[in-house]
């Protein structure tokens, strides 16, 4: 299914080295193959930054509206904003916007600085931990968490929901969906809607002060969100809130401790972990890959593209596009701030995008104020996440030197 098309280059997703490091690929991609169709499939990986742009800010060409993936039945998918286009996204992303504000977000950054710092005094006192079970993800799921109103100790159950619903992402394109991840799927939907039904059912009766309560009663222009609308809107938050967000934080450490120069000047300079965190995002974008169907036939760099196949935009690729960045393999925190895609564009520009550069700050400063020094425990491969469409470590064992 996935062999070469010619002796030359061949682009596979899946490869373990290719996902460990995907980076001379994606240059040898921009500059030979922007556009490239992978054989007997309806799919076309394109690499540039331009053509990213341009196919990202038009869904009257390019589509969020999928059909159901083979081997799933419709009510499996939910239906959330990621998978829709204007006018109908439009009216949720207004909705969820009266909700998640700009000054919901701001109110919670001394609630994240004192959640980074609990979980780093019980890091500390152990000296050597895996920093993405001690810090890297409970925080942002612990913020998500709190910010919805859902209790944080269920954090456990948040993730074993969050990998089920995240390891098909990706596959969908490419395969068949095996029965047992259909099943998988189907049981962790079920146990989402009832979790969640108890949650939206007592807020109706009694709102408070939470992002729940704020979806529940939202109105525009007499719309409110439907109750299959709020669960796929819960599930997306719920996810996105921490899985992105989790390896945003965990690729930050990681471009530390291979740039020790970065890391001397952000020491020297906490002033400057907000330019870091922008820089990790073009450099180790935590999401890798945005997909759009075709509505209509088009071409794109010679490739044939039918109505009905999928462009699978690599943004890991295009936030290292020469075109745009000088010296795109760099590492540098003092570059020239140029717009990366790594939250993606246009309509669907990420709903969380200043939430989780918040919590990827204040988790950085927290970490280097508490520490006079960290470092991994061995120079053992990393395990890598279970999708291609996040790039990231589920595992970081380190050492703490307290400050």
């Amino acid at each position: 299914m996935l062999a070469p098309t010619n002796a030359t280059f061949f682009f596979n997703p899946f490869d373990e080295e290719t996902r460990r490091d995907p980076y001379a690929l994606f240059a040898r991609a921009r500059r030979e193959h922007p556009a490239w169709r992978h054989e007997g499939l309806p799919v076309v990986s394109v690499f540039r930054h331009a053509d990213c742009q341009a196919i990202l800010r038009d869904p009257q060409t390019w589509s969020s509206v999928f059909p159901t993936p083979p081997g799933f039945a419709p009510e499996d998918v939910p239906r959330s904003m990621l998978v829709m286009d204007p006018p109908e996204h439009t009216r949720l992303r207004g909705l969820v916007n009266l909700a998640f504000t700009p000054r919901r977000v701001r109110q919670l950054a001394p609630r994240v600085e004192a959640i980074a710092h609990e979980l780093l005094d019980a890091a500390l006192a152990r000296g050597e931990v895996d920093l993405v079970e001690a810090l890297i993800y409970p925080l942002p799921v612990v913020v998500i968490a709190e910010l919805i109103g859902v209790p944080a100790e269920d954090r456990a159950r948040f993730k074993v929901w969050s990998d089920a619903i995240v390891a098909p992402l990706g596959t969908v394109f490419f395969e068949v969906a095996p029965p047992e991840r259909v099943a998988t799927l189907r049981r962790v939907r079920g146990e989402l809607e009832a979790y969640f039904v108890r949650l939206v059912e007592a807020r109706r009766r009694e709102p408070r002060d939470d992002l729940l309560s704020a979806l529940v009663a939202a109105e525009l222009e007499g719309s409110r969100l439907s109750f299959e609308e709020l669960l796929a809107m819960l599930i997306l938050l719920l996810v996105a809130g921490n899985e992105t967000t989790t390896h945003l934080i965990g690729n930050a450490v990681l471009a530390l401790l291979a740039h020790p120069e970065a890391l001397a000047a952000l020491r020297a300079d906490p002033s400057r972990v907000p330019v870091a965190v922008e820089e990790v995002l073009r450099f180790s974008s935590p999401v890798q890959m945005d997909p759009r169907l075709a509505t209509r036939e088009t071409r794109l760099h010679g490739v044939a593209v039918a109505a009905g196949e999928v462009a699978l935009c690599w943004l890991g690729s295009a936030n290292r596009d020469e075109a745009v960045f000088e010296r795109p393999e760099v590492f540098d925190i003092g570059r020239e701030r140029k717009p990366d895609l790594a939250f993606g564009f246009g309509p669907h520009y990420c709903l969380g995008a200043s939430l989780a550069t918040l919590e990827a700050e204040v988790a950085l400063r927290v970490l280097l104020e508490r520490t006079r020094g960290f470092r991994r425990v061995d120079d053992a491969p990393l395990p890598i996440p279970p999708s291609i469409v996040f790039r990231g470590v589920t595992s970081l064992p380190m050492v703490l030197e307290p400050a």
